[in-house]
């Protein structure tokens, strides 16, 4: 039999993968909407590309509507070696990730993010509180 406390986290661990998913179909998408929809009012990210540093969703949402028509028109992302960690009301994601679906030319298609997400749960609901997003520098062949 789950106790309890594993029964929680195992749900709490689906909701967290389902959030990355949904989010990750949303940025494909290219919808603002939904993409804006997991995050606090307070979240702080910590982004590949000036201004480094970004507080609150009014600044954030001001980013990917910036971004969001320089990206590639991908049919989806793949995920790897996400960990998950929960302790109580915080629970700490780490994944790589890349766009699959877009032309072979696009500078995108080389590229890897690494990407770090801290939750916490307010009112049973998971919500983005911090976001970190790197590109590692690759070497020249």
């Amino acid at each position: 039999m789950t106790s309890p406390t594993t029964a929680t986290i195992t749900r709490d661990e689906a909701q967290i993968r389902q959030l990355i998913t949904e989010q990750a179909s949303a940025i494909c998408a290219k919808n603002l909407d939904q993409i804006m929809a997991p995050y606090s009012p307070d979240v702080v990210l910590f982004d590949v590309k000036p201004p480094l540093q970004l507080k609150g969703v009014t600044a954030l949402r001001q980013m990917w509507e910036t971004c969001l028509p320089c990206m590639p028109n991908a049919s989806g992302t793949e995920t790897q070696d996400l960990s998950i960690t929960i302790s109580g009301d915080l629970a700490l994601a780490h994944w790589i990730s890349h766009f699959t679906g877009i032309d072979a030319d696009h500078p995108a298609a080389q590229m890897r993010f690494r990407i770090t997400v801290g939750y916490q749960k307010h009112e049973g609901h998971w919500q983005i509180v911090h976001e970190h997003c790197s590109v590692p520098l690759m070497a020249a062949a």
